[in-house]
């Protein structure tokens, strides 16, 4: 009989602890997945049943909840539900949706927006003793309005990106993408017209909901020969009126194929010019050369410098910009392609500007950022960004000596649609060719102003824009990253 009973003890004793043991797997192990997982109609109502804290920018929210009269409790509300202001932020902002999830401000800084963030366990302490209802924080921006409305006006109707960043810092003070899209008709509570609103914009022509500045990959045309000068200059074999071979036409090395200056313009009569005059009239037939001179990997080497192939987190993760990487594919006649932003090469928007940030920042490359301040529900601040300086790319000289020559672009070069009256503007322009009998992409980078640095911007306009094949960096994307740098110094 004891035989039996401890037998029958022991059975019960098991299954006691399995029970707990399973118990505490569910309750503690799978916590996280069964919170996070979108079939949990708990999650979904525990967290539309909460105030989701504000995006602001300059002292107004882009994005707030409402309270509304349905079992969610809030609607998620972009820029008031104007549609065109929400467009113009919408590529930071990105959407909150109980269908489709979460993009950019609102997946990165989710965890501060819906309150659930480690760093807000005391007011979620709080809450609990006094039985409020957790309140998501405001997440501020380093988005200027002003600045944000001139690249969203000056970009108009054209396809393509605009970033603007103080070079000191890093802010980002302006980050315009279009197409774009209006985040509220994804925000909606129906989930029948969520879906379909998302479906369409899925299907839309040129991807609205893809924020170029950071995602997509252009050819940097001749904006990449800032990095050819720099990696040159740090070399310590050129100056900038260094005399460099610049032809007519310039055959790739190990083929028979011709490169031609736009145009096919002549640089110079005496097939020379100054290293400075060369980038002055964006000469490609002497970058060219001097690409296959200085070699893949002294270029590549300066390009990840500036931050090829690295990606920033700004909150977002950017796309990281690609220069070819050393191998037997490599050969000098795509080293040359390369130097004038052909090829292989692929860039963002950001990280163009990053390139003249750091040029204009005395060579220090600063981490760009999106996010100021978090501040708790009774706006304490939570979390406050500091600048933070990511590499040297170049040093003190040669970022002197870049920012000379880029002046001379603007002055009387391939740049003067960016000049600014009483300001010395540096800049570079660039044309990307993309595929026979298509336009090509206009890019302008440039900060200002040269002698104190306020703002760095990169602009991209794809296929020409309004000027199709007649578009070039100096006629197209130079006006544009001129409106913002007025913008940024008020005039």
């Amino acid at each position: 009989m004891n035989t039996t009973l401890r037998r029958l003890a022991s059975v019960v004793m098991v299954m006691f602890l399995a029970l707990m043991v399973s118990t505490s797997w569910v309750q503690y192990v799978q916590a996280d997945k069964l919170n996070n997982d979108n079939r949990n109609v708990r999650k979904i109502y525990r967290e539309y049943g909460n105030a989701r804290g504000p995006i602001v920018v300059g002292d107004q929210p882009v994005a707030a909840s409402t309270p509304v009269d349905s079992p969610f409790g809030y609607q998620r509300v972009y820029a008031d539900g104007d549609p065109q202001r929400a467009q113009m932020y919408a590529p930071v902002t990105g959407f909150y949706s109980l269908v489709n999830g979460t993009t950019m401000i609102e997946r990165s800084e989710n965890s501060f927006l819906n309150g659930q963030a480690d760093a807000l366990w005391v007011s979620r302490l709080q809450n609990l003793l006094t039985g409020r209802k957790t309140e998501g924080s405001s997440v501020e921006l380093t988005i200027d309005p002003a600045v944000q409305q001139a690249a969203w006006d000056a970009l108009g109707d054209q396809r393509g990106a605009v970033v603007a960043v103080e070079p000191s810092t890093g802010k980002i003070l302006a980050m315009v993408s279009k197409p774009s899209y209006d985040p509220n008709v994804l925000a909606v509570h129906s989930t029948r017209e969520a879906g379909a609103a998302y479906q369409e914009l899925l299907n839309a022509d040129g991807n609205p909901m893809t924020n170029r500045a950071i995602s997509t990959h252009y050819p940097p045309g001749s904006t990449f020969k800032l990095v050819d000068a720099a990696a040159a200059l740090e070399s310590g074999t050129y100056q900038a009126d260094s005399s460099i071979p610049a032809p007519h036409r310039y055959t790739l090395p190990g083929t028979r194929t011709e490169l031609r200056n736009f145009g096919d313009e002549v640089c110079s009569p005496t097939d020379e010019m100054s290293l400075a005059d060369a980038l002055r009239i964006s000469c490609n037939t002497a970058f060219a050369d001097l690409g296959v001179q200085l070699g893949g990997d002294a270029i590549r080497e300066q390009a990840e410098k500036f931050g090829f192939g690295s990606r920033f987190e700004i909150p977002m993760s950017s796309a990281a910009s690609n220069y070819p990487a050393a191998g037997d594919a490599f050969t000098p006649d795509r080293v040359a392609l390369s130097a004038i932003g052909q090829g292989d090469v692929a860039t963002t928007p950001l990280q163009v500007a990053m390139i003249s940030a750091a040029i204009a920042n005395g060579g220090e490359l600063m981490q760009p950022y999106l996010v100021q301040t978090v501040r708790d529900p009774s706006l304490e601040v939570v979390q406050d960004a500091s600048p933070r300086k990511v590499r040297d790319a170049v040093s003190p000289s040669t970022a002197s000596a870049l920012t000379d020559m880029m002046v001379g672009v603007v002055r009387n070069g391939t740049g003067t649609a960016a000049q600014i009256p009483g300001v010395d503007v540096a800049g570079k322009s660039g044309t990307a060719q993309t595929a026979p009998n298509t336009p090509p992409h206009t890019w302008f980078t440039a900060f200002a102003p040269a002698q104190d640095p306020q703002v760095a911007v990169a602009v991209v306009v794809e296929n020409g824009g309004t000027l199709s094949n007649e578009a070039t960096g100096g006629r197209v994307a130079a006006p544009i990253a001129r409106a913002v740098i007025q913008a940024v110094l008020g005039r």
